[in-house]
């Protein structure tokens, strides 16, 4: 059976729907496929964490006292691309009708990158390729998160965001441990062998999703020829998502203004009108925000977590328990495994949208015991072994309840300011933009954290470094527990669904 591609580029026609428009359409394969997306993207970035320092010195020739740092430095390079591109690619993201060829860039990015890490025999081609794989995750993380609130809609979006951050987390975590499983078992080229088969499912899964905006005038035509079909038989009506047939006063304003001009519901003069505040202004009102900014603290003290880990990690194990490749990539499991639990810390923000201030700050304020403690890994038992591996599990546990608080607090901060004003952000609305912000601090404690935590480490020890990283988390957990979801004591005093949280 012929597949009709009429429904998969966004603005083509043709005379029948594409073939399972509801199942392409459907909330679960759009979340699937986005956290896909990001889980590829971020498992190539880290499939390369312990190939690095061989590949460096066997292949581009760098001495071997020179493996920590140019390790470290294509780690920042990767950071500094997804800062540079990240709040760019929100706001183009915005002014698209559709998310689906920003998602297309960054496949693009992303093969250009893989293809120049696997031919890199010189430190030009490795920098280039880390820089476009910064790139690469900018669009994709930035325009996934924007696609699944114009998917899924405020009442499931704590769970949506918790599939992409578990998608996210996961590749970040998987993609050193499988790297190093790899690259021990089947050399160098076995791992890029690995992150193009990766990229084609990805080029499939991209090609086959429909965004709902454009398979709501399939349904449409649908109800036209066949009156009485029953609404379970279409993607009309779905719990915790948006009604894609018909415009709905709780409908987000940046996703009416978009939907409407594309569906012929809002003239183009409207449309136009809404278009005044320009990109520096819709930032400007992002960042004038005390939620946003305490959101954006956050999720860069999450990413600073994240990223010394990958820095430091294999280098400890090897030093501390003299573990290989192999075992440098499977000390990344007891961290991994926590974030398969994302999704239902997301679903918790759902059924309680008031506990999200404090499954983010306790989340901080826990790492800190579990940090500290792992100072206690100083020599070579099984015991040692063993509460690595378990505080390991405890801090994954603490990073997993932080995400989706996190990543839900940006949707609803552009929600709520454009229900007190829809034409603040200006055409297209600021939800990528708002991603895009966030990505951005998550990029810059990418290139904070191997820094950060690799100098500490190398001069004044292990040991000093966990407490460093430890009161980061703890310092951090007070403005997060006082700010986010609006300011504690004025949230007290009014209705948690008020617009004025500020």
């Amino acid at each position: 059976m012929a597949w009709n591609f009429g429904g998969l580029l966004p603005g083509q026609n043709g005379a029948k729907p594409p073939i399972f428009l509801e199942w392409r359409s459907s909330n679960g394969f759009v979340m699937f496929v986005v956290a896909f997306a990001v889980f590829t993207d971020v498992l190539l970035y880290g499939l390369i964490v312990p190939v690095a320092p061989t590949a460096l010195h066997q292949r581009v020739g760098l001495s071997v006292d020179q493996e920590q740092s140019w390790t470290s430095i294509l780690l920042a390079l990767y950071g500094a691309a997804l800062l540079a591109t990240s709040p760019i690619a929100g706001y183009i993201a915005d002014r698209f009708e559709s998310r689906w060829w920003p998602l297309i860039v960054g496949l693009l990015a992303l093969g250009a990158s893989t293809a120049l890490l696997c031919v890199g025999t010189h430190l030009g081609l490795w920098i280039a390729g880390r820089l476009f794989q910064g790139a690469s995750a900018a669009v994709v993380w930035t325009v996934g998160a924007a696609l699944l609130v114009d998917t899924v809609g405020k009442e499931g979006l704590g769970q949506a965001m918790g599939y992409l951050g578990m998608g996210m987390t996961l590749g970040i975590m998987c993609g050193p441990l499988i790297g190093g499983v790899v690259y021990a078992r089947g050399g160098y080229y076995a791992v890029f062998a690995l992150a193009f088969a990766m990229v084609g499912v990805d080029i499939v899964l991209r090609l086959v999703m429909i965004e709902k905006k454009h398979a709501a005038k399939w349904i449409r035509q649908e109800k036209q020829e066949s009156p009485d079909i029953s609404p379970s038989g279409t993607i009309e009506k779905r719990s915790g998502s948006e009604n894609v047939t018909e415009s709905s006063p709780s409908d987000a304003p940046n996703n009416a203004s978009q939907d409407q001009v594309s569906t012929g519901q809002l003239s183009p003069e409207s449309y136009d009108n809404a278009s005044s505040p320009k990109a520096m202004s819709a930032v400007y009102t992002l960042l004038a925000s005390d939620r946003m900014l305490v959101t954006i603290w956050a999720y860069f003290i999450l990413s600073v977590l994240l990223s010394s880990f990958d820095s430091v990690l294999p280098l400890f194990v090897e030093d501390t328990f003299g573990w290989g490749q192999t075992g440098q990539g499977l000390i990344f499991i007891p961290l991994s495994v926590p974030h398969l639990t994302e999704p239902l810390f997301g679903m918790i923000n759902d059924k309680y949208p008031n506990a999200r201030r404090y499954m983010a700050a306790g989340a901080l304020f826990a790492t800190v015991p579990f940090l500290v403690l792992l100072r206690l890994v100083s020599h070579n038992s099984m015991g040692q072994k063993v509460l690595f591996c378990a505080l390991l599990v405890l801090v994954g546990c603490c990073i997993a309840s932080l995400m989706p608080p996190l990543l839900v607090e940006a949707s609803y901060l552009v929600e709520e300011k454009e229900t007190q004003n829809p034409n603040i952000f200006g055409k297209g609305g600021a939800m990528a933009l708002s991603y895009g912000i966030l990505n951005a601090a998550f990029a810059a404690g990418t290139i904070v954290g191997p820094f950060f935590a690799g100098f500490i480490r190398k001069s004044a020890g292990w040991g000093t470094m966990t407490w460093a990283l430890a009161l980061l988390t703890g310092v951090s957990g007070v403005p997060t527990l006082l700010f986010l979801g609006g300011f504690f004591f004025k949230k007290r005093s009014e209705p948690a669904s008020s617009a004025s949280m500020e």
